[in-house]
């Protein structure tokens, strides 16, 4: 038996051990032939009358936005300009009427940014566009969207690292915003997430850190660590984030790790580590170098039960007619929500 010392240096010697891997169950049909750099970021909408026929928006970042169904077909793909990042609100006042409110950042002009605004019409399904927003200077990347009680906001992240926050009004006949506050985390910066429920922005500097930011107009925006890019539990070009809610301010944080393809989880409020997987195994092939994210907790029918992750795959390979794997168009993967909680384990289903 080693002494427990050495026992203690060889096992420190070792490294961490391996992350858990989980199958995704299906995969998005691909928007476009293209092969090179155009999935980016997905939104998840639930039927609230029949969650099994629940949407998922994503974005080709050049040309415009997909929806597909949650066995992955293309039902609809709307050519709307380089849109980079999607987010979406349902029971939005929009001109007087409760619709889904879709928010996307366009990045067409490099010089000059747009926030586009739609209203969801699930059946067709389409995106009507209701407006648009544009901010004075700067390329438009990250976006999400937080619902406070002073309305609703989008917030703005720029390549150069600039966090914008922009109150929107819906009120009248076309949106108008507001760039209420600003901030410069100095590096670059894309992935977002709000948490609606305790009004906390959280956001990816890609390379330093995951920042906390409280949405509060009336405060100043000061960001706070919540998790640094340790190449640990964490590693370089931090990008989607989503936040997987639980009571008052618990759940977790998952966050996506492009350079050594994993995603990162973490305990709310306070930031502890909770674990980390990677989506691989199975018939679909897994997720390399995912930008964005997206989860939801709720069933999506019998198919779905206990929940619904979407990742981008940004080296997605088919089988071929020679039976070797070759390169494919970007895609997203659906993941079961519960079994990746459940390769997590104990460490991500306390609070």
């Amino acid at each position: 038996m080693p002494h427990p010392l050495l026992l203690a240096a060889l096992l420190a010697a070792a490294g961490p051990p391996p992350l858990p891997e989980v199958p995704a169950r299906a995969e998005t049909a691909p928007a476009t032939t293209s092969k090179g750099d155009r999935a980016d970021d997905p939104a998840i909408w639930r039927d609230p009358q029949d969650p099994a026929k629940s949407l998922i928006l994503s974005t080709d970042k050049k040309a415009g936005i997909a929806i597909h169904d949650l066995a992955g077909r293309l039902l609809a793909f709307q050519p709307l300009g380089d849109l980079n990042n999607v987010d979406l609100r349902t029971g939005v006042t929009i001109a007087g009427e409760k619709a889904t409110l879709v928010a996307a950042s366009d990045r067409s002009d490099h010089e000059r940014p747009r926030l586009r605004l739609f209203r969801l019409d699930a059946q067709a399904p389409r995106l009507v566009e209701i407006g648009s927003v544009d901010p004075p200077a700067g390329e438009a990347y990250g976006l999400c969207l937080h619902r406070r009680a002073g309305g609703i906001d989008a917030f703005m992240i720029y390549e150069e690292g600039v966090v914008e926050q922009i109150a929107l009004d819906l009120s009248g006949a076309a949106p108008a915003g507001r760039i209420v506050r600003r901030h410069d985390l100095g590096s670059r910066a894309e992935g977002c997430v709000a948490d609606d429920r305790t009004g906390i922005l959280y956001v990816a500097e890609d390379k330093v850190a995951i920042w906390r930011i409280d949405t509060d107009p009336g405060r100043a925006m000061a960001p706070r660590r919540f998790a640094a890019v340790d190449g640990v539990r964490l590693h370089d070009d931090v990008e989607g984030l989503a936040v997987l809610p639980r009571g008052k301010d618990g759940g977790l944080l998952f966050a996506a790790s492009q350079d050594d393809d994993s995603f990162a989880v973490f305990h709310l409020p306070g930031g502890a580590y909770a674990g980390g997987f990677r989506i691989r195994g199975g018939a679909i092939d897994g997720t390399e170098g995912t930008d964005g994210i997206a989860l939801d907790a709720r069933d999506f029918g019998e198919a779905w039960p206990g929940g619904l992750f979407a990742a981008q795959d940004g080296k997605n390979r088919d089988v071929g007619a020679d039976g070797k794997e070759e390169r494919a168009p970007q895609n997203f993967k659906l993941v079961p929500l519960r079994d990746i909680l459940q390769a997590l384990g104990d460490g991500a289903n306390r609070n």
